[in-house]
């Protein structure tokens, strides 16, 4: 796979072992059980509970087995005596291979079952689409019986895991975003004229992320919550100003103009200081710049766009929308005198 990078099986070290390895021609010939012969072994050789000892509240097990001189040795195993039908006995060796062989040090297990990894790092891409292509590459050469299953973890694991939280965090931020905005305006309609700015404001962000060669990370999702509040704040600096100097009589094009002529030196303010402070930490290559670098570079990017989207969009899309807000609230005052807005402070 393009990007598949320090590929390896995670597997435990190996050790020196006694490997019994069963003759079911010889066990047929002699009478003797699969289980019996597996049961004869591992009484002599490990041992089997029969009791149990307190010592104190400590519990020992009470184990019966063959004494050490009778299996300390390869060759002493091999003349165990194995007890066979007809009430003979026959040696170890006579009914199994005993030899001396390495396996694993010990058996990984996860949940209750045994599992092997397969471990690898990706680079040169992002991991989203990495995995996904993986996925379906494995799904078509190397499918799985039905008592198998296969799990992508690590970092993906944890990916996909903030993921689904973020699909539940952004709309509860943006709900809660706009709540604050009702009650900065004190209506519905300029509030949301401010939260349809938004996504104008985002672009920066994406167009900072494609430049940089950044994928759409949990970092880069952290820094585009952050974005809202900064595109959100633009808006309301420069909407409030224009409804101000509409309260004072002023025909739209020139509270238009006024207030953002008004508000442009805050609006530049904050983005610069956005901007110039994150970017020492969108061109870092030190330790830690993998979770820095997203999030500052949509930041940067996202702050820049917004000042200029703020300025010329949102008084843009208020001039079309303030004729259809100022009948509607001439209507509802009854044919007198329509106040466009409430007057708020700057």
């Amino acid at each position: 796979m393009p990007g598949a990078a320090d590929l390896g099986i995670v597997k435990s070290g190996e050790m020196p072992e006694i490997q019994v390895n069963p003759d079911r021609a010889a066990l047929a010939r002699n009478g003797l059980h699969i289980d019996d012969f597996q049961h004869v072994v591992a009484a002599a050789l490990g041992g089997v509970p029969v009791g149990e000892y307190w010592q104190g509240e400590v519990k020992h097990d009470v184990v019966m087995r063959y004494p050490l001189a009778a299996r300390d040795d390869l060759e002493k195993m091999k003349k165990l005596q194995v007890p066979v039908a007809g009430g003979t006995s026959v040696p170890l060796d006579g009914l199994a291979e005993v030899k001396v062989g390495f396996g694993r040090a010990s058996v990984n297990r996860e949940n209750g079952r045994r599992y092997i990894g397969i471990r690898m790092n990706v680079r040169g891409r992002d991991l989203g689409s990495f995995v996904a292509e993986a996925q379906a590459a494995v799904a078509a050469k190397a499918p799985h019986p039905d008592d198998v299953s296969l799990e992508w973890g690590g970092e993906f694991e944890n990916k996909e895991r903030a993921m689904a939280r973020l699909l539940l965090v952004v709309p509860m931020a943006l709900l809660l975003t706009l709540v604050l905005l009702f009650r900065a305006f004190g209506q519905l309609a300029p509030a949301t004229l401010v939260l349809l700015n938004v996504p104008f404001a985002l672009i920066g962000g994406v167009a900072a992320l494609s430049w940089l060669s950044m994928p759409l990370s949990v970092a880069a999702a952290v820094g585009f919550i952050a974005l809202i509040g900064q595109a959100s704040l633009n808006g309301v600096l420069v909407l409030t100003a224009v409804l101000d100097r509409r309260k004072l009589g002023q025909s739209l094009e020139m509270a238009l103009r006024l207030g953002c002529q008004e508000r442009l030196r805050p609006v530049l303010m904050t983005a610069a200081l956005a901007a110039l402070g994150l970017v020492p930490a969108m061109v870092s290559r030190g330790i830690g710049s993998e979770t820095q670098r997203p999030i500052a570079a949509v930041i940067v990017g996202g702050t820049l766009s917004a000042c200029a989207l703020t300025l010329i969009v949102l008084p843009a899309m208020y001039g079309l929308v303030a004729p259809w807000l100022d009948r509607l609230a001439h209507r509802r005052s009854g044919g007198g005198v329509a106040v466009p807005h409430p007057h708020l402070p700057g």
